[in-house]
């Protein structure tokens, strides 16, 4: 993928696996379990209506876990690739961790929501939150008791859509990390820059769904593949 110019629009779509590297458990285990529970338990609507006490209490103990893990070298390598291409790189990330954050990184939207933020369903504010939910704190602009993990769950819109297929339409190279392949819409975004000829790569631990769609597919731990991409990337635009 470094014959020829740089790339001036990349867009890069991340996934779990870039954040296990950290320490967070990909959500969706080998046996289809998002750890340890059934999705249709903890990530719907419906279970939320069902038993907001589980719900509450799956997405206070991620929120506490984020807390003590930190980004990678992978995460760092991405931030260091924005400091260079500025808002020619958008990072479209399927996590809901803010380690992309952490490590410096500012053009990133989260389609799939964000664990450290709290949504009021009542008067439809969005507030930054680090602590727990479980115990139906306040709102700080309505005072109701209806504040929701700002998460993204199975069978809601995610977040930014219009905003992604246009990045798509414009980018010169789509690149994927850490994906499984498996949720859509995320998972079709390599068939959008396909279709549009933009030049697609895939840095993952092992073979996605969407592999074959891809033009080159690279293998391995995204803490040594990623850091290397930048590289190779950034040395272009040094020539």
């Amino acid at each position: 993928m470094t014959a020829g110019p740089a790339p001036a629009r990349i867009v890069v779509l991340t996934g779990a696996g870039i954040s296990a590297e950290s320490g967070l458990p990909t959500f969706r285990d080998a046996d289809g379990l998002w750890e340890g529970h059934d999705p249709m338990q903890v990530a719907t609507p419906e279970a939320y209506a069902t038993d907001p006490a589980l719900v509450h209490r799956f997405y206070d103990e991620r929120r506490s876990a984020l807390a003590r893990v930190g980004p990678n070298a992978a995460h760092s390598a991405l931030a260091r690739l924005e400091e260079a291409l500025g808002d020619d790189l958008l990072v479209v990330t399927q996590n809901i961790d803010d380690l992309h954050e952490r490590a410096g990184s500012r053009r990133v939207l989260h389609m799939h929501g964000r664990l450290r933020s709290a949504w009021c369903t009542a008067c439809d504010a969005r507030h930054d939150w680090i602590g727990p939910l479980g115990h139906h704190p306040a709102c700080p602009d309505c005072g109701t008791r209806e504040l929701r993990p700002d998460v993204v769950w199975f069978g809601e819109v995610p977040h930014g859509m219009d905003r992604i297929e246009e990045a798509l339409w414009d980018c010169d190279l789509f690149v994927s990390i850490g994906t499984s392949g498996l949720v859509y819409p995320a998972a079709a975004f390599v068939q959008y820059a396909v279709a549009r000829g933009t030049p697609t790569l895939e840095l993952n631990l092992d073979a996605s769904d969407g592999t074959s769609d891809f033009d080159e597919s690279r293998r391995g731990p995204a803490t040594r593949l990623v850091p290397a991409w930048v590289d190779e990337v950034l040395a272009d635009y040094r020539r």
